[in-house]
């Protein structure tokens, strides 16, 4: 049975596991290293990526992830977890490290403040017709795109209108909102199915 792990040093853990449990997959929570080689693919839930930075690395985290990551383990970052899977962050703190792989600038806080949160639909092709709604909390956006990523969605209205929120680089996936906090979990299949190497768009995908 495919194994998923949610990385528990800091953030919205409990509400990826609830839907990971919901449908139907094995999970377990990533607080010791070597808790790490028995997981098929990683979340890494939304929260404080400074905090979460200094934690994995607190708890000797970031090497075996690192190893994971290189080597090919799926991963999927929500919010934060999009930080911490960027290669390249801007408007972090100086001695801000990531996890990396995905080859994209994010920028942090890029939506404003905590009042500034707000829901979107979203359009994406991955997960069939039907919209999306795209919860984002003190979220970051997708500042630049390299040639290795591809982009899933963008802001499909309003201030932000373009902005790049979700990303796709072969067994990485990320995206600027938070998905646990909401009844559709689309985007929790589409990664399961990553992990499973199952195809990853929808029957009823056009």
């Amino acid at each position: 049975m495919t194994t998923i792990g949610v990385l528990a040093v800091q953030g919205d853990v409990r509400e990826h596991v609830d839907v990971l449990r919901s449908l139907d997959v094995d999970v377990v929570t990533i607080r010791r290293p070597q808790e790490v080689a028995r997981i098929d693919g990683l979340i890494i839930p939304g929260g404080e990526s400074t905090t979460m930075d200094k934690l994995v690395r607190a708890f000797a985290l970031d090497d075996p992830l690192r190893e994971r990551l290189a080597a090919g383990m799926p991963a999927y970052g929500s919010c934060a977890g999009m930080i911490m899977l960027a290669d390249r962050i801007e408007g972090g703190r100086a001695d801000q490290q990531t996890l990396g792989g995905l080859d994209i600038t994010v920028r942090r806080n890029a939506f404003g403040r905590q009042v500034d949160s707000f829901e979107a639909d979203l359009h994406i092709r991955e997960l069939g017709p039907e919209p999306l709604r795209a919860v984002f909390i003190r979220a970051p956006w997708v500042e630049a795109v390299g040639p290795h990523a591809s982009v899933l969605a963008r802001v499909e209205a309003g201030p932000a209108t373009g902005a790049v929120v979700a990303v796709r680089q072969g067994s990485l996936l990320a995206t600027s909102f938070h998905p646990e906090v909401t009844r559709d979990h689309r985007i929790h299949q589409l990664f399961v199915r990553m992990v499973e190497g199952r195809p990853v768009l929808s029957p009823d995908s056009p």
